[in-house]
């Protein structure tokens, strides 16, 4: 079984203790590639060492957080800017809009989210876009760019039946992880109406630990519990679901 996790924040410090270790276990597990996402300027440094000492294993993105929009934001962007158009990078990400918490840099958000996508058009390469209280904006805006090519993944998804057709009209990906088995989240419903052709798998650890290790740090190599959830929901083998979502992953992000 070949496994991807599309979406990992290894380079934080709840990895300092055991890193490497936990790439082994993702490696034993089956997955195979490891898309760590940035946050801002001061995980870029960390991000690329990890990529240096896995390569063909780990995969960098550059982009600037939502939750790191701030009054700076103009110089966080310089700064994403300069490494994207000098760096081996497989996607813009993460990027997008979060209205969860606090409003207060919405119009900052705005811009900030605009002007990556141009990057990422200029660049042909995919948007990994994290969504939270913000479908309606982000629609928006990706409505402004329905003729540019641009091609992604709404990483973490947990949007509804209505979300799910505009997020297929547009073409792109829908990150599945374990918030898909928790028992509350309505998300198992909503899945099944996914083309198996547009999901992707990913962790977004070390955060939201699949059941039955929720609660506890996210890695890698639970991927493996949310194959084998989604594997059942679609009444498929865990060994078929991990060939589409591979194939799917590989295609998006350019994966030899």
């Amino acid at each position: 079984m070949k496994l991807i996790d599309t979406h990992t924040h290894l380079y934080l410090p709840e990895f300092d203790s055991d890193r490497e270790d936990v790439v082994k276990n993702a490696l034993e597990t089956g997955v195979e590639k490891m898309f760590l996402p940035n946050i801002n300027s001061g995980t870029i440094k960390g991000m690329l060492k990890l990529c240096e000492e896995f390569p063909g294993i780990i995969y960098p993105m550059m982009g600037l957080h939502p939750g790191s929009v701030k009054e700076n934001y103009l110089e966080e962007l310089k700064i994403v800017t300069e490494h994207i158009y000098d760096g081996a990078y497989i996607a813009v990400g993460e990027i997008g809009i979060d209205l969860y918490w606090d409003k207060t840099f919405i119009l900052q958000q705005l811009d900030a989210f605009e002007k990556q996508i141009k990057m990422a058009i200029e660049l042909d390469l995919p948007i990994v876009i994290h969504a939270r209280n913000s479908f309606p904006e982000i629609f928006k805006i990706l409505d402004n760019f329905s003729n540019s090519g641009i091609r992604g993944v709404f990483h973490s998804f947990t949007g509804g039946k209505k979300e799910v057709e505009k997020v297929l009209n547009y073409d792109f990906y829908l990150g599945i992880n374990g918030i898909v088995t928790f028992k509350n989240s309505g998300l198992d419903k909503i899945v099944t109406q996914i083309p198996l052709s547009r999901i992707l798998l990913e962790t977004d650890s070390p955060y939201l630990s699949p059941v039955p290790l929720r609660g506890k740090r996210n890695e890698s190599s639970h991927v493996y519990y949310i194959n084998e959830f989604l594997s059942k929901l679609f009444k498929i083998s865990p060994d078929q679901l991990a060939e589409i979502t591979f194939a799917n992953s590989s295609e998006l992000f350019k994966m030899s």
